[in-house]
């Protein structure tokens, strides 16, 4: 019985995650020949000050516009 865990920052809806679960589920039984009512995903969602990238709280999309807005990571001319 395959078990797959998935952490992901909250906001996301009920609908988004059932969409994830049922393609999760899908590539699952491709993959490992088994049959979906064998499959248990559990999805745990944290705050954004409980998600790190890189020792950074938040999204790295988040982390890398606010760089951009700040000039980290600019190159010189």
């Amino acid at each position: 019985m395959p078990i797959i865990e998935m952490h992901m920052l909250e906001g996301r809806s009920l609908e988004d995650k059932a969409r994830l679960a049922e393609k999760v589920t899908s590539a699952c039984c491709e993959a490992l020949d088994c049959n979906a009512s064998t499959v248990r995903i559990l999805i745990t969602e944290h705050k954004n000050g409980e998600f790190f990238v890189a020792g950074k709280a938040g999204r790295a999309s988040d982390q890398a516009a606010a760089a951009q807005s700040s000039g980290e990571g600019a190159q010189p001319l």
